[in-house]
């Protein structure tokens, strides 16, 4: 009988119930590469995604992100040349958090791209450490510093990071905990609409459009693109208030659904805003092109002057912001992700 228990102990912990069913938990590996300027996080043997901050990106990012099926739901560019990506925006890099107006430097749209000449008005966000990488059944841990600088190397804000990776059978999820302390007198967020927790998806994602554009081929020529080929493009966006499409943008929710098609996979992005936040429930940065963001700042530009939050830090104080992004194999329902939304709540 003590055997009995024992196994069943064992089968339980190797499942969780989401949805109303068992979900077996997959193994996740978090595999440490200093030299390399990266971390990357297996599921199952397989890559889900990776932390990394290499010297040519303004900040730490997550990239790629992968479908439990392996297929990329991250944009390529720049960082690869993948044909019929658009070659907007150098500065959208996989899954990032930073913002367009920290004591009047944009963190927001620093890249590569910006000429030298321009570079005094552009912050930079330094990784510093790897403080946790631990794997496990079904979760993973990864906890990392970084430093919000201002041009002349003035530290704004001190960063502690967590990223906690949990894994299930068609189902990823990534629950990001940042605390900005600042490090000067003042440090102020004025109300802007680039931020605040963002992805930049790949085509597939993409909401299905006519306008012009220019996009790249396998060998990273750009062309222009007077008519957009939508055959395989087949996003849409809904949220937590039953907003649909374009529409979305500047509305406020608690959660955002950009759901698609990508190699026969219906896959589900979900961003869930936590009420611990300042300015919740956030307002959405969600662009047909496949900028994707929650912005629970930049509260003026989206209410059109009727909120303004112009939310600031004296030197030592600490804000914490919290969102969960969800990747599933699936087209998740409103009753679905409202589940993971009450769950997450309670953290």
């Amino acid at each position: 009988m003590k055997y009995q228990a024992i196994l069943l102990i064992l089968i339980m912990s190797s499942s969780t119930m989401l949805f109303g069913q068992k979900m077996k938990k997959e193994p996740i590996e978090i595999k440490v590469n200093e030299a390399e300027k990266k971390v990357d996080i297996m599921v199952g043997g397989d890559l889900f995604t990776t932390y990394m901050y290499p010297d040519n990106i303004m900040k730490p990012v997550l990239w790629p992100v992968m479908s439990p099926e392996g297929n990329m739901l991250t944009r390529s560019y720049p960082l690869i040349n993948k044909e019929g990506d658009r070659t907007d925006h150098p500065h959208h890099v996989g899954v990032w958090l930073n913002y367009g107006d920290v004591n009047g430097y944009d963190f927001w749209n620093n890249s590569e791209a910006i000429p030298q000449e321009r570079k005094d008005g552009y912050g930079t966000i330094f990784h510093q450490s790897i403080e946790k990488a631990k794997g496990g059944k079904g979760k993973g841990v990864l906890e990392t510093t970084s430093l919000w600088k201002a041009p002349d190397n003035t530290t704004l804000l001190e960063e502690e990071t967590t990223f906690t990776f949990s894994a299930m059978e068609d189902i990823r999820i990534i629950d990001r905990s940042t605390s900005l302390t600042a490090a000067v007198d003042e440090v102020n967020f004025t109300d802007n609409k680039e931020g605040m927790f963002a992805i930049r998806v790949s085509r597939e994602l993409e909401l299905p459009t006519d306008k012009p554009t220019e996009l790249v081929d396998s060998h990273g020529i750009k062309t222009r693109v007077e008519k957009m080929d939508n055959t395989l493009v087949k996003g849409n966006y809904r949220s937590s208030e039953g907003i649909e499409g374009g529409d979305v943008w500047g509305t406020r929710g608690r959660w955002m659904k950009l759901s698609s098609e990508i190699n026969g996979e219906p896959v589900s992005l979900v961003i869930i805003d936590h009420p611990s936040n300042v300015g919740y429930p956030t307002y959405w940065h969600a662009r047909d092109y496949g900028l994707f963001a929650a912005n629970t700042l930049g509260q003026k530009i989206f209410s059109e002057g009727k909120n303004e939050l112009n939310f600031s830090l004296d030197k030592g104080e600490t804000a914490t912001f919290n969102y969960r992004l969800v990747v599933a194999s699936e087209d998740l329902s409103d009753a679905q992700i409202n589940e993971l939304a009450d769950e997450y709540a309670k953290k």
